[in-house]
């Protein structure tokens, strides 16, 4: 019988420097993914890669006085150590530099330029090198910098050949509506939407300014530009255009992974590429939140860009990959601490997992000479044990096929806490004294082992090294692929015979100067220096007062907490938000001047202070009910008055 197949990608991060800790999050998410399904019995391919090309490559290079391709081979032996030693069970690492990549994206745009979707122009823009994007002029940030990465833009002038992206504008709009889970999650769909519906730009895929990129087949004097190179490896990883049997096996790609930020090329440009090919659309891309550093954005100047190998040595894999599965709603936006990491370490890890491992094997050895045996003694607490196995088992698949990572983490976990506390209320130790209890002792432990045999392979896609460890102690042979068919009560043979080992997870004692003592080995910690402080600038004056009003004038205005549930911008403003605000059980248009603050997806779910017995006033031809009550320095910064956790329609005062 034929595997199910299952075809998972992260997106090809890019070698201007060393990966970070955020990136070992998103290629974690991933291996877990691809982990479960082959736990499932599906066949997997699991593709992660290296985005090699473009300006910013060219010039780091040069800086360093190498080819750009000994620059980045450098850079990517320590992309390949890192998952080597995170152990990413990637089927294969696919770099945009490979012979294989030029032949796909070669022959992607022959086809598409031969079918007119192709034109060449002189364009001149606003480039920004890090993004290697152009950005339109009401695209930029408030300090006219890159609307992505806030850093300073180029103005580029240069003959490029575009991809009419306006053409299938409707079509996308279209697909999107019927294909409501293609985009996840839900709130990264309606961003999508909104950007869509003001406009699609035509894209620029070639450049004639550097030449580390992929000739245009068709004008050599071209390199193909970012996108249009960078997205087509998730063909070439499963053989596009060389092996059709193996490509129609695994296309359409079941998952997309990709981080928050680059969503809107994944969800936009790659399915209208993909549609002007003639291909199917992938059946999901799920863009992730961002890893943050003790609540602050990881950034090299402000020194606390973390290290995963250092990481990695100090506190193991799989200590590393179960703290970010199992912190995080995947989704949401993240926090790594080395606070928090040592805490949950401690708690789940040693205390919970390990103890209840080492507990269980001991109590075996000692009073069966480390043979297991079911005896049938049962009891209804054993019972009780056995329901919980069977329902954590269910809904683990169901929380891991909704991509719902640490819920079924939780659910796993509430089972090691359950069966700890079934050693408490069996009491072996008082059994073991008292020879008639004997067969119901030898239950009891077999009912244990038995349940961290299921654990084992519950956990195996988060902590694979992990569960070989509890499988060797529990004196099980270690498949060469645990399997979810197997975590069915009654697998484990009477007459196994357990084997103690060194502890899973020696507990992580901290210093009071901030070291760590692991195992007895003890490892430096270094806090990152601050900052220094910016120089104190002069107190900006504040606005003049308006004179007095009475109070009777002041109870006039009726202010409301409201909830915005759309929000767009308006055509041919710079300024103008259009809002549908709902007040309790009313839903009004209010048009107001935040643009230059406040994008609309931003707006969407948030609460508002609404003056909710202004007159209506029009806008823009607008009929706009309403004004938003917002805080201003004068100085050009902007800020809502955010009533959080309040309902909509309850009275500010």
């Amino acid at each position: 019988m034929t595997k199910p197949s299952y075809y998972i990608t992260t997106p090809i991060y890019y070698p201007s420097d060393n990966l970070h800790i955020g990136h070992a999050y998103c290629t974690t998410i991933a291996d877990s993914l691809a982990r479960f399904h082959r736990l499932k019995g599906e066949d997997v391919f699991f593709l992660t890669g290296s985005d090699e090309h473009g300006l910013k490559i060219q010039r780091k290079a040069k800086e360093k006085g190498v080819t750009p391709i000994q620059y980045v081979d450098a850079i990517i032996a320590n992309f390949k150590l890192l998952w080597k030693e995170l152990n990413i069970s990637n089927n294969d690492f696919i770099r945009t530099s490979q012979e294989r990549h030029h032949k796909v994206v070669q022959d992607a745009l022959q086809k598409i330029y031969e079918q007119g979707d192709i034109y060449k122009k002189n364009y001149k823009g606003l480039y920004c090198v890090p993004c290697e994007s152009y950005w339109l002029e009401r695209q930029l940030d408030e300090n006219h910098c890159c609307p992505d990465c806030h850093r300073p833009v180029e103005e580029m002038e240069e003959e490029s050949y575009f991809f009419k992206m306006s053409k299938y504008q409707d079509w996308w709009l279209q697909f999107i509506e019927e294909h409501p889970d293609f985009i996840q999650p839900a709130s990264r769909r309606n961003e999508m939407i909104n950007f869509v519906k003001q406009g699609l730009e035509d894209l620029c895929i070639t450049r004639t300014t550097f030449d580390w990129g992929i000739p245009v087949p068709f004008d050599k004097k071209h390199v193909v530009y970012v996108w249009f190179d960078a997205l087509l490896n998730y063909l070439t990883g499963i053989k596009y255009g060389t092996d059709d049997a193996f490509f129609h096996k695994y296309w359409p790609a079941s998952l997309h992974l990709v981080g928050k930020e680059i969503v809107r090329f994944h969800t936009i440009i790659w399915p209208i590429m993909l549609h002007a090919m003639g291909l199917e659309m992938p059946q999901e891309v799920y863009g992730h939140g961002w890893l943050v550093v003790d609540g602050d954005k990881m950034s090299k100047s402000k020194g606390n860009v973390i290290d995963p190998l250092g990481l990695i040595d100090e506190f193991g894999a799989d200590a590393i990959r179960y703290f970010l599965l199992r912190e995080i709603n995947l989704g949401s936006d993240g926090n790594f601490s080395r606070d928090a990491l040592i805490t949950r370490v401690n708690a789940d890890l040693a205390n919970d997992l390990g103890n209840l491992l080492h507990r269980t094997v001991s109590m075996i050895e000692k009073y069966h000479g480390g043979i297991v045996a079911d005896t049938g003694a049962s009891e209804p607490i054993d019972d009780e044990l056995k329901a919980l196995v069977k329902e954590t088992v269910a809904n683990y698949v169901k929380a891991m096929d909704n991509m719902e990572i640490n819920t079924a983490i939780k659910g796993v976990w509430a089972l090691i806490s359950r069966a700890n506390k079934y050693i408490d209320e069996t009491a072996p130790w008082i059994l073991a004294k008292d020879e008639a209890k004997a067969d119901r002792l030898k239950t009891v432990m077999y009912n244990l082992a038995e349940t961290l045999r299921i654990v084992a392979i519950l956990i195996s896609p988060y902590i694979p090294t992990t569960s070989p460890k509890i499988y060797t102690q529990l004196g099980l042979a270690v498949p060469e692929q645990f399997l979810l068919a197997n975590a069915e009560w009654g697998g484990m043979a009477n007459g196994t015979k357990v084997c103690k080992g060194e502890p899973l997870y020696p507990r992580i004692e901290v210093t009071e100067d901030g070291a760590t003592i692991i195992g007895g080995k003890r490892y430096e910690h270094k806090a990152a220096a601050p900052a220094p402080a910016p120089a104190e600038e002069a107190k900006p004056a504040m606005e003049p007062i308006k004179p007095e009003i009475a109070f009777p004038d002041f109870e006039k205005i009726d202010l409301r907490v409201g909830k915005v549930l759309e929000a767009e911008k308006v055509k041919k403003s710079k300024k103008l938000l259009k809002l549908q605000v709902e007040i309790g059980d009313e839903v009004r248009t209010i048009v107001s001047g935040i643009s230059q603050y406040y994008e609309p997806e931003q707006m969407v779910g948030k609460n508002v202070v609404v003056v909710a017995n202004l007159a209506p006033a029009k806008l823009m031809g607008i009929e706009s009910f309403g004004m938003l009550l917002c805080a201003s320095d004068g100085q050009g910064n902007l800020a809502l008055v955010d009533p959080q956790n309040l309902a909509s329609g309850s009275r500010v005062k």
